[in-house]
């Protein structure tokens, strides 16, 4: 009896929106020596592709592979597993901390910086919806808001949020306040 072992070729990418290959396997042993890899032939298709985040198997049988050497009737093929390892896009999202004297106006600071691998282009923005505009006991999360298309997925990204915090101090400057009192004449009657 003659084992040959078949390792399927493995492969691993950080998710980008495009398709990935793994393709081939490698003869890892041969039990007989005088067996050899030209002995067989492969009859199905090493390959294996993917592109959202996740584990991709390449699923080679043994049945995919025939013995053609008459001098050995009983070869076993064993098939180790290879698989194309797709990994979530980190992102870390970070929105301002702010903060400002009253005035009467609303403080907002909508912008979001966007560290590590980023969004894949035309999946996703974001935006920082915090809004101030009067003196609070405590600050106000300056929350972050995913605006997704529909070719955006969860499961591809590993998301980290930084919400930042505004809040709004009292005025501090001496305020004036004048009063002016009415004045007028009357003729007695």
């Amino acid at each position: 009896e003659v084992t040959v072992t078949i390792t399927e070729h493995s492969g691993s990418a950080t998710y980008d929106g495009t398709e990935h290959i793994v393709t081939g396997y490698d003869v890892t042993k041969i039990s007989n020596s005088l067996y050899k890899a030209s002995d067989f032939t492969f009859n199905g298709k090493a390959e294996v592709k993917g592109t959202d985040a996740g584990s991709y198997n390449m699923e080679l049988k043994a049945e995919d592979f025939t013995n053609n050497n008459t001098n050995f009737a009983n070869v076993t093929f064993e098939i180790e597993d290879g698989k194309l390892t797709i990994s979530p896009r980190p992102v870390t999202l970070t929105s301002e901390t702010a903060s400002k004297v009253y005035d009467g106006t609303p403080l907002t600071r909508p912008d979001v910086t966007i560290t590590g691998d980023g969004f894949v282009k035309g999946e996703a923005i974001a935006k920082a919806t915090g809004s101030v505009t009067n003196v609070s006991e405590s600050p106000v999360t300056n929350s972050i808001e995913i605006e997704k298309t529909e070719a955006y997925k969860d499961s591809n990204y590993q998301i980290k949020k930084n919400e930042g915090k505004l809040s709004i101090t009292q005025v501090t400057k001496e305020v004036i306040v004048t009063i002016a009192e009415n004045s007028g004449t009357e003729t007695y009657s």
